[in-house]
């Protein structure tokens, strides 16, 4: 089978109303993982807590397997969990980060993710949410009390039940897919897709190459007001052609 071409851009912004940027994002092929970590905004150092979670994502061993990936990556933000539990309890200030990421081994993709920042699946021209919010909206929309229209405008929207670092008990959820051409994934904090919302994002995402996409994105958050810092890194998903297999193939073991 021809293996997939992924290509990626990413962008990370302040906003219009903060003064400190306490998202970070970490974009690998080396190691083929690409994260987003939003820090706890209203907390003390939410910076550098995500910063732990980025820096730890980061170290993880390259694997071939993709479930090793995973696991690798699971035990990362266990130890961004401690580091920053620890920080918190020295310091007497509490901390913490939301962290989303996804592993591609081949055709294979999983999503890893901790709190509100999200992951998309852009398909057929269609974008899918793989990610569902930790967050107290979220579990009002699941029982029924509220609708997704009214969770976009709910007062306790930002409000997370799940993060790194403010528990000893982490529990991230995982899910994952096989990529086809074309595809499109985007990761991306609450300070996107709270201000311009899933339908414009894929009409962004429809009609512009990734790289303008994703400043196109920042101008629009800057445009409706940017309350929060803003995210996202986005990754294109190609097949290769015949003529490029080749060539890698012939490579090998010279």
């Amino acid at each position: 089978m021809i293996p997939l071409k992924t290509e990626w851009h990413a962008v990370t912004d302040v906003g219009v109303v903060r003064r400190v940027n306490e998202d970070r994002y970490l974009a690998s092929d080396a190691l083929g993982i690409w994260a987003v970590a939003d820090g706890m905004g209203g907390m003390s150092r939410g910076d550098w807590a995500a910063s732990m979670v980025i820096d730890s994502l980061g170290a993880v061993p390259y694997q071939e397997d993709l479930r090793q990936t995973i696991a690798g990556a699971t035990a990362a933000l266990h130890q961004a969990n401690a580091r920053i539990l620890d920080e918190a309890k020295a310091v007497g200030e509490q901390m913490g980060s939301t962290a989303v990421l996804v592993a591609i081994r081949d055709r294979d993709f999983a999503v890893l993710w901790v709190g509100d920042s999200r992951a998309y699946l852009i398909r057929d021209r269609r974008l899918h949410q793989l990610t569902r919010d930790h967050s107290q909206v979220q579990e009002l929309v699941d029982r029924g009390v509220l609708d997704a229209e009214g969770a976009a405008k709910h007062p306790l929207r930002n409000v997370i039940t799940r993060a790194v670092g403010v528990s000893a008990l982490l529990e991230p959820d995982m899910a994952g897919g096989t990529l086809e051409p074309d595809d499109l994934l985007l990761l991306c904090s609450d300070g996107l897709y709270g201000v311009i919302g899933d339908a414009e994002m894929q009409e962004i995402l429809d009609r512009e190459p990734i790289e303008q996409a994703g400043r196109t994105m920042i101008d629009r958050c800057h445009a409706l007001g940017a309350p929060d810092n803003i995210t996202l890194v986005i990754l294109s998903v190609t097949e290769s052609t015949l003529v490029q297999f080749e060539a890698i193939g012939s490579g090998i073991g010279k």
